[in-house]
This record gives C-alpha cells, sequence and structure tokens, in this order.
C-alpha cells in the first residue's frame, strides 16, 4: 500500500530529532551519514538519510550546506485515530516535552477528542480520537 512519509530537512539536528520520535512512537531506527554515503557537502557524521518504520513512519537528513532545515507554517502531521486512544495521550504528552502545547488534548462538544502541539523541532502535530 502507497501511504505519504514526510521527509523532514533538519538545520543539524536530525539524529537528535528521529532519536526523539523513535522513543515517542517506537519503531526501528535506521541512520546512515553524509560520511558513509560519500557526501562532502557537510559534515562526515551529519545525518545523510534516517528513516524510522513503524506506528508513525517519518524520513529526515540534516540540512546540507546552504540549504535550509525545516520551517513548517500552515502545516500539521494528523495523528487522528493512529492508534488506541490511552496511545495518542502518551503520544501527545511525549510531543509536548520541551514544546508547545497549543491546544491541550481534550473532549470536544461534538464528542471526538483532539489537541496540538509543536514540537521541540518545530514540528506540529494534531492528536486526536473518537468517543
Amino acid at each position: 500500500m502507497t501511504r505519504l512519509t514526510p521527509y523532514l530537512s533538519f538545520p543539524g539536528t536530525a539524529r537528535e530529532a528521529l532519536t526523539f520520535y523513535q522513543e515517542v512512537f517506537g519503531g526501528e531506527l535506521v541512520l546512515n551519514t553524509f560520511g558513509e554515503f560519500g557526501r562532502d557537502d557537510g559534515p562526515a557524521e551529519a545525518i545523510a538519510h534516517g528513516m524510522l518504520r513503524g506506528p508513525v513512519d517519518l524520513f529526515a537528513s540534516d540540512a546540507a550546506s546552504g540549504e535550509p532545515g525545516v520551517r513548517l507554517e500552515g502545516v500539521l502531521f494528523a495523528l487522528l485515530g493512529t492508534a488506541e486512544p490511552a496511545t495518542l495521550e502518551e503520544w501527545f504528552a511525549a510531543l509536548s516535552d520541551g514544546g508547545i502545547d497549543l491546544d491541550p488534548l481534550q473532549a470536544r462538544p461534538w464528542g471526538d477528542h483532539d489537541g496540538q502541539v509543536t514540537d521541540r523541532f518545530g514540528v506540529r502535530w494534531l492528536v486526536g480520537y473518537q468517543g
């Protein structure tokens, strides 16, 4: 099945970000450095390609010299109904750690639960579930 997988370019923090996301979501993390790929457009230890595969899939790298890092405006990653409510509550709390809780995860008048958080790496998440 084909599905969308976000690919983020971080300003030298890809290893830290992907490790954080693995701690939040679980899954398998594979990191390849610029040095391993024979690239010389950044530090050898920088991440040229990283993959988190699991309940939430993410790809990321460190931006090469002269390239911009992640700046998201008007974009949020939606985790609506993607796991059991207790798991989504845990994910929201973990993403909030060191981030900005924009709208607490809470019951809404229509009966669903949702909330928004911008994590410590500047990625905005919409987390929620029905009932």
